[in-house]
């Protein structure tokens, strides 16, 4: 923790930089500039309809956050190189920078799931050819970028291949505490206080979804409630639960088994195995 600053999130210089690009954009859903952290695999050159993973960071963080303190394209690039992951590229946006944490819905005049779901994948085409407007669409998250990431399994469900969380914020309210600002103003919409409304509200069939826990987490809890819940109602879903907490250690390790999902999925959707 900072002396000067109330948050203080900084990279691991121990994880290399390599295969990263980094964008800044004008998003007219946000009315401002916004960064994405992209990273594109070598193996994807001259490939049309590049799977792309859209994958959200939590609350203090933002767009360099899974790659340079989770390393996660490192953790995709040697999963690529066992067949267990086809390639893909990644889109690692900033959530809009709104105070501690945007939840990525919309508020205060400005649309942060808009930004996510229209505009990155977007700013993905821009950068790479591979990229297609028909690319499956992959939506992962942990904490704040979980609770982004299953809503919007359940809002978009005929736009979103898969979606998985971490460590997973299961109702906006729980975000109270992380943040400073007020949620005045946020969306009141069912679907974006909870992400029980948001999958039980899905207007088609609903994508695969994996979501998981730290036995060690705060969010304990409200993810086996949701679990339960889920069974309850008949959704289709994969839960898990690993040794951890709610911290770097956990989600650098288990994005690897959302990583094996998305592999999975990808495989059986693809017409030519």
């Amino acid at each position: 923790m900072s002396e000067r600053f109330r948050t203080f999130e900084a990279s691991d210089p121990a994880i290399p930089a390599d295969g990263l690009r980094f964008v800044t954009v004008k998003s007219a859903s946000l009315g401002m500039r916004a960064d994405i952290t992209f990273h594109m695999p070598a193996a994807a050159a001259g490939q049309r309809a590049l799977p792309l993973l859209v994958l959200l960071h939590g609350v203090y963080g933002s767009h360099w956050a899974w790659a340079l303190k989770g390393g996660v394209h490192l953790t995709a690039a040697r999963l690529v190189a066992e067949g267990a992951l086809p390639p893909i590229a990644i889109a690692m946006p900033s959530d809009g920078l709104w105070g501690d944490g945007s939840g990525y819905v919309r508020h205060c005049g400005q649309d942060f799931e808009r930004w996510i779901i229209d505009e990155v994948p977007a700013a993905a085409r821009e950068l790479s050819p591979s990229v297609a407007a028909d690319s499956p669409l992959l939506v992962a998250g942990l904490s704040m970028g979980g609770f982004a990431a299953l809503r919007f399994a359940g809002k978009y469900p005929h736009r979103i291949a898969a979606a998985a969380a971490h460590s997973a914020v299961t109702a906006v309210s729980e975000l109270d505490s992380l943040i400073a600002e007020s949620r005045a103003g946020w969306s009141t919409d069912p679907a974006d206080l909870t992400v029980l409304e948001a999958l039980a509200g899905a207007k088609a069939p609903m994508p695969p979804i994996r979501f998981d826990c730290g036995l060690a987490d705060s969010y304990l809890e409200p993810n086996r409630a949701l679990h339960r819940e889920l069974d309850k109602r008949g959704i289709a879903h994969v839960y898990a639960e690993a040794e951890g907490g709610h911290d770097w250690d956990y989600w650098s390790r288990e994005v690897e088994q959302t990583l094996r999902f998305f592999g999975k999925v990808l495989q059986q959707q693809d017409p030519n195995p």
